[in-house]
């Protein structure tokens, strides 16, 4: 597969992880469907897998060691997500008899890799991205946004718990219905044109 035909696969993937970003917003927060929020959670994860992939293709002719690094952290991030929202689904369709719903995923407790490592791998995907003339300035602007939201919630939800505390949805309707999902979708158009 020729390098700009992985680079349109790659767009293709992160077009389809800002819809999912949205359905899991939508379903974790508006509707509070347990299998909803599980399976858009595992797709995004999954999804991520590939459009990174495309994005570190292109970096790491930028700046390879940082290219790598947020690759690294970012691809963490995405299995991260994938393995919590395949342990939530399992959960939601087979329930265990004495499942505590009080304690955090073993996986990722408090969302440290769908939150924190994917805000610090989100990070500097976008502090490489800025070096390209190839990606916008406002993209990399906006992920250096949406890097700092995903680090937020992570804190937030570490820190205060009360997922119905301003702290922590003001972020969340921010970056989940709007920040996340426009950045995702803005990377696969800018991969479906790349050169």
């Amino acid at each position: 597969m020729k390098s700009n035909s992985f680079s349109s696969f790659a767009g293709w993937f992160a077009i389809l992880i800002g819809a999912a970003g949205v359905l899991y917003s939508l379903s974790f927060i508006v509707l509070q469907n347990n299998l909803l929020s599980a399976i858009f959670l595992l797709l995004g994860g999954l999804f991520s897998l590939a459009a990174l992939t495309g994005v570190y293709q292109r970096l790491r002719e930028v700046d390879a060691s940082y290219a790598l690094l947020a690759f690294a952290l970012s691809m963490g991030a995405a299995a991260g997500s994938l393995i919590h929202g395949g342990y939530d689904l399992s959960n939601t369709l087979h329930p265990p008899a004495n499942l505590n719903l009080d304690l955090p995923s073993p996986i990722d407790p408090r969302g440290l890799l769908t939150f924190g490592v994917a805000g610090f791998g989100l990070f500097l995907l976008s502090w490489v991205m800025a070096r390209d003339d190839g990606f916008s300035k406002g993209l990399s602007t906006l992920g250096y946004l949406s890097a700092v939201l995903l680090v937020l919630l992570y804190l937030g939800r570490l820190i205060i718990l009360q997922p119905t505390s301003p702290a922590i949805v003001f972020p969340a309707l921010l970056e989940g219905f709007l920040v996340n999902p426009i950045w995702y979708i803005w990377l696969g158009i800018a991969l479906l044109h790349a050169k």
